[in-house]
């Protein structure tokens, strides 16, 4: 064979990616703080954590001394005062999305009780860091960080109430506050009484931030309540909660009747005509919390997903080692499951699915990072200009809507074909720039948490099944039975996948996301052009369908004359709520290898060629996982609605031909009857089926990308083959590195 004709050595995978690999990835290469911030998390993830989890420290529901110590193990490691900023007793400068993201990440690799444990804290905090008056951050985040001689005050977020009253209904609220007193000339005491439910935290917090509604007339709408252990009255921290998951957090259904003055009040408030009118509702406050940390909790499930990984290859590798017919160096002993394809293939599932939750994920929190000085610059520019209140602002920013269009339109042009004066006006305008970004954060952070814990917890069911009957053993290496019971709690966190769906069926349609969305199919045209190995082409086709139909449904009806895509319509907007979080999920996987792919070289120094290739054949598996559910998606929808024509329906058959009339077709055009199943015979009997196929004027186009997008799947299981293969040849350590 000449050598024009043998073809190119391939490299494999040599070890599982390593922190130099993922610092690239993941976009934090350069920042030193965040890689000595992942060492000193994993110290305490894989040590004292670890430890407590293999003693059986998840087997009680009470908060025991043992789990206590972690506190002080998270403040040693800097995990307490992450959140914080420097002259409050921090040590990160700038927005901390992508650093409590990592925290998250390296702790729930091994337990994700532990993880939420630590940022509940923060968690309790975020109303007072978001909308907290300039007095109430200054002193409750100061308070908060460790120091020495003094244990940091621990806080709690308190919104759920209990069952059987509300549930998780964030909206309506049972926990009350009335005026107690109110001095002439001085501040007013409120009254605050609350039950809470599920509040993590709850058996150490030493402050509360409650969400309560107004039971005076005096006191308008709902507001959020700083708490504090000391306050006169009842703070009663409650019965552990019996979970059968995420056993190292602290998880109470507390009692407060409490009296505290209203500058306790997350935001301060206004006095008008003797009606104590908070500055946020306790909806703002919320709103502007979990669109950060509900990101956080995504990545909880997708660190479990990747840390089942080297558990599963040595567990499949070690199957038949031992046993005296399997001698060493044979096949079955090196390979053991590995021998058979289905163990490999369903382990490429996992890891791919793994790497694309996480790459969405903790591309979510790089926006937010972005987002975080933006919007404190809009709002300075908004407040210079005279908008004021929430509502002021929204139609203000309506109003600049069509600019954030043209400079999203103007972004996908080529730059010599656009008008840079009016591009680089647009780009330095804070308020342009925000918009451009809260639209994608919209639609980013509810995707995050509910592709990642939805879809996680179902791939680490798959995990668990390819440990065998070992994956349900407490002694089972990576804790995997744990992690899989911990992914159905993480699923509910901060709304369950009803609220996440809901959101973006709204936030999904807003034409600033709409416009990017259409760049985003272009970029990865672009990049299936340089690197057609990473199927960023099937995603492409894949995005376009999506966006066909959603523009679809907007005009569209049923059979019965009803509009698909409205509020109510959940059969409607939740599913393209999911195949849109399948196909952004992909696409920031393909995006991170194609940054490895730019930027390692020059960073990894072994095994470069062997990683990237890996990665890239995980993107187009993933990447053709996404495309089938989004085409039967959009295929259920766009055709389901439709009613199926019957044989006595004329209008409907108009296409039908009589037996007799075909074979005069066949004698003058032959084969042409191949062409048409739609016959009556002579007797006037027909096929045996429903009725005729069904032919939907104005679905021409749909059928066209739909069968595009099927020809795009072309090479995908190629690349899972390469990639089983890399499997079956990757190094591993000798032993697993938790717990120690």
């Amino acid at each position: 064979m000449s050598a024009s004709t043998t073809a190119p050595r391939r490299e494999h995978l040599p070890a599982l990616p390593g922190d130099d690999v993922r610092q690239v990835l993941w976009r934090f290469a350069d920042r030193y703080d965040l890689q000595m911030l992942v060492q000193s998390v994993r110290a305490v993830a894989r040590g004292p954590v670890a430890r407590l989890v293999a003693q059986g420290g998840r087997h009680t529901h009470d908060w025991t001394p043992e789990k206590h110590a972690l506190l002080k193990e998270f403040d040693a490691a800097g995990i307490t005062a992450a959140y914080l900023e420097p002259e409050e007793g921090g040590f990160l400068e700038g927005p901390k999305n992508l650093a409590l993201a990592l925290i998250a990440f390296e702790l729930a690799w091994v337990d994700a009780g532990a993880a939420t444990c630590s940022l509940a804290t923060h968690l309790g905090l975020a109303p007072i860091h978001e909308r907290g008056t300039p007095e109430q951050r200054r002193h409750y985040m100061s308070l908060a960080a460790p120091a020495p001689g003094r244990e940091p005050k621990r806080a709690a977020f308190a919104l759920t109430e209990p069952i059987p009253y509300v549930g998780v209904e964030t909206g309506l609220l049972g926990g009350k506050v009335r005026i107690a007193e109110w001095p002439e000339g001085g501040e007013p005491i409120l009254e605050v009484s609350k039950r809470g439910r599920f509040i993590t935290n709850m058996a150490f917090a030493n402050f509360v931030t409650a969400a309560v509604d107004s039971a005076d007339p005096r006191i308008k709408g709902s507001c959020m309540v700083i708490l504090e252990e000391d306050d006169p009255g009842i703070f009663d921290r409650g019965t552990p909660t019996r979970k059968l998951v995420h056993q190292l957090s602290a998880t109470n259904d507390p009692v407060f009747q409490l009296r505290v003055p209203a500058s306790r009040i997350v935001g301060g408030y206004t006095v008008q005509d003797g009606v104590i009118v908070p500055n946020y509702d306790h909806s703002a406050i919320i709103e502007a919390v979990f669109r950060r940390t509900r990101v956080t909790v995504g990545l909880m499930t997708s660190a479990k997903l990747l840390s089942a990984i080297e558990p599963l290859i040595r567990y499949h590798r070690d199957r038949f080692r031992g046993a005296e017919a399997v001698p060493p160096g044979s096949p079955r002993y090196e390979l053991g499951l590995q021998q058979k394809e289905d163990v490999t293939h369903r382990l490429i599932d996992i890891w791919a699915a793994g790497e694309a939750s996480a790459s969405l994920g903790f591309a979510a929190a790089r926006l937010f990072d972005e987002l975080d000085p933006v919007e404190r610059e809009k709002d300075r520019m908004l407040a210079e200009q005279g908008v004021r209140g929430p509502l002021a602002a929204h139609k203000a920013m309506r109003k600049r809507q069509h600019e954030a269009i043209e400079f999203i339109e103007m972004q996908g042009h080529n730059q010599a074909l656009r008008n840079e004066e009016r591009y680089q006006q647009l780009a330095a305008d804070p308020v342009i720039r925000y918009l451009v970004l809260d639209a994608q954060a919209n639609v980013l952070c509810p995707a995050t948490k509910l592709w990642n814990t939805g879809h996680g917890s179902v791939m680490m069911r798959e995990a668990v099944s390819l440990m065998g009957g070992y994956g349900i053993t407490e002694d089972c290496p990576g804790f995997l039975g744990y992690k899989w019971m911990d992914s159905q709690l993480e699923a509910t966190y901060e709304g369950p996948e009803a609220v996440q769906r809901r959101q973006l069926s709204v936030t999904m349609t807003n034409e600033v996301f709409l416009a990017q969305f259409r760049n985003w199919i272009h970029e990865m045209r672009q990049i299936a052009s340089v690197e057609p190995g990473t199927g960023a082409c099937t995603l492409a086709s894949a995005m376009h369908l999506w966006l066909w139909t959603l523009e679809h449904l907007q005009h569209a009806r049923d059979a019965q004359g009803q509009k698909l895509y409205q509020t109510s319509r959940h059969g409607v907007t939740f599913p393209m709520a999911d195949a849109l979080c399948w196909l952004l999920a992909s696409r920031c996987q393909i995006l991170d290898v194609e940054n490895l792919r730019r930027e390692g070289p020059g960073r990894i120094q072994q095994g470069f060629e062997g990683t990237v290739q890996f990665l890239t054949d995980l993107c187009h598996v993933q990447a053709a996982r996404a495309a089938g559910e989004v085409a039967r998606i959009c295929s259920e929808i766009v055709y389901g609605y439709l009613r199926h024509p019957s044989w006595d329906d004329s209008p409907q058959c108009s296409t039908c031909f009589e037996e007799v009339e075909l074979r005069q077709i066949e004698s003058v055009v032959p084969g042409a009857s191949g062409f048409t199943s739609e016959v009556y015979r002579e007797d006037g009997a027909h096929d045996t089926k429903a009725g005729p196929c069904v032919r939907a004027p104005g679905l021409n186009d749909f059928a066209r990308l739909r069968a595009k997008l099927d020809g795009c799947l072309a090479g995908a299981l190629l690349a899972k083959d390469r990639a089983a293969e890399s499997v079956q040849k990757v190094m591993i350590p000798a032993a697993l590195d938790y717990p120690q």
